[in-house]
């Protein structure tokens, strides 16, 4: 059976499953190259992916963010600060 592209994409070695590890993988890209536009389209990007599903209006986010999101949050304050 031939997997389909969107199969594809998901498979293989070192290939994450979860679309907020590809959403973070894109935000490091924008944060190395200084996009604070698009960098700010993906940190919204990733909280909508990090928060879907959950338990309804009333929910309250209890997780941290895993050190890598926590780093990308940091290096975009920083960016954020050259830029203003």
């Amino acid at each position: 059976m031939v997997a389909t592209p969107s199969e594809q994409a998901t498979e293989g070695p070192g290939v994450s499953p979860r679309l907020s590890d590809r959403i973070l993988s894109a935000l490091n890209l924008a944060l190395a190259q200084e996009d604070v536009s698009i960098c700010d389209l993906l940190v919204r990007a990733l909280d909508l992916a990090m928060t879907r599903n959950t338990g309804g209006p009333a929910f309250v986010e209890r997780r941290g963010f895993p050190p890598e999101m926590e780093n990308a949050f940091e290096r975009l304050a920083q960016i954020r600060g050259r830029h203003t």
